[in-house]
């Protein structure tokens, strides 16, 4: 420690006088005991600081005791905008589909030019009325159910709380396809393009659209939590692709306008979303239902008579 020099003078002049910190410098120690006034460590002290008594951060520390927690968690509000864009996008272009169908609106005009090119296209007719056959409920609807009864018998075998949920949801919402299209049908009484079906109304929106839709759509979500991860990607990409086949055969064919199977999209979406919501619900229900064991405090040994 350093100490203020003394005045020079005669031996019997000088005075003992303290050592005094100098002003700016820190003391190594903190004053000992309350009321030593030492900046020593000369009031029994121990040299080093105890762990108990040590103070930690907001954040914690290994090694603290006890440990601080953290700040809380902020939930990121991407969640509740992912849920309002799944479910308004879809019925904001539905609504413009059917505002413009209906008011023979300039979309009804592209559309229709659209719906004749791709009418006298290259495609093969014989390819483009297999792929318009894959939205018969006759081929659809069982492809669904064999992957309900698949999903079903695996979850039920996993003893899930809720297991029944996904596969009920996936089949309201594939019977729920006629109860909105049909209104619709007859609602708008759009007219067909010229073909096989020429003359005839009720094209708008499409229901083979919907029923492939709303069919292989659901089946890949029943499936997907009980494939292998780098086989659910592939899977989703399989569905999307195979609906677009479907409605480039239906107006390859004649069957319905662009524009129809847009709207169905629109329709089966909204279902589809309902059903992954019931999906999700059923899976949480699982993590959070039978909650962990608590873990016991270890007894005592019994002692030994002997």
């Amino acid at each position: 420690m350093r100490e203020t020099p003394r005045s020079q003078g005669t031996a019997g002049d000088a005075v003992p006088v303290l050592p005094q910190p100098r002003p700016g410098c820190a003391l190594a120690h903190t004053t000992g005991a309350s009321g030593s006034g030492s900046p020593h460590r000369s009031d029994g002290r121990p040299p080093q600081t105890p762990r108990g008594a040590r103070y930690t951060d907001r954040h914690g520390g290994p090694g603290t005791t006890p440990p601080v927690p953290g700040p809380p968690t902020v939930h990121s509000p991407s969640a509740p905008r992912a849920t309002l864009l799944a479910v308004f996008a879809p019925l904001a272009l539905l609504a413009l589909c059917t505002w413009q169908i209906a008011a023979h609106g300039p979309l009804r005009t592209y559309d229709e030019r659209l719906g004749r090119a791709i009418a006298g296209s290259a495609l093969p007719s014989p390819v483009a009325g297999f792929l318009a056959d894959l939205g018969n409920t006759a081929v659809a609807v069982p492809v669904l159910a064999v992957a309900l009864g698949w999903a079903a018998w695996c979850a039920r075998r996993a003893a899930e709380p809720r297991w029944w949920l996904p596969p009920l949801a996936a089949a309201v919402a594939m019977a729920a396809v006629p109860a909105l299209v049909v209104p619709f049908k007859a609602l708008i009484d759009r007219p067909g393009p010229p073909g096989p079906l020429a003359g005839e109304t009720g094209f708008f929106p499409s229901g083979h659209a919907a029923t492939a839709a709303v069919a292989y759509g659901a089946a890949a979500l029943l499936l997907h939590p009980l494939l292998r991860p780098r086989l659910r990607r592939p899977l989703l990409v399989a569905v999307a692709m195979l609906n677009l086949a479907v409605a480039a055969g239906l107006v390859r064919r004649g069957y319905h306008w662009p524009l129809d199977t847009v709207a169905s999209w629109c329709l089966s979406g909204l279902l589809l979303w309902a059903v992954l919501r019931a999906s999700r619900s059923s899976h949480n229900g699982q993590q959070s239902g039978p909650g962990p064991r608590k873990r016991q405090s270890p007894q005592a040994a019994p002692s030994d008579p002997g």
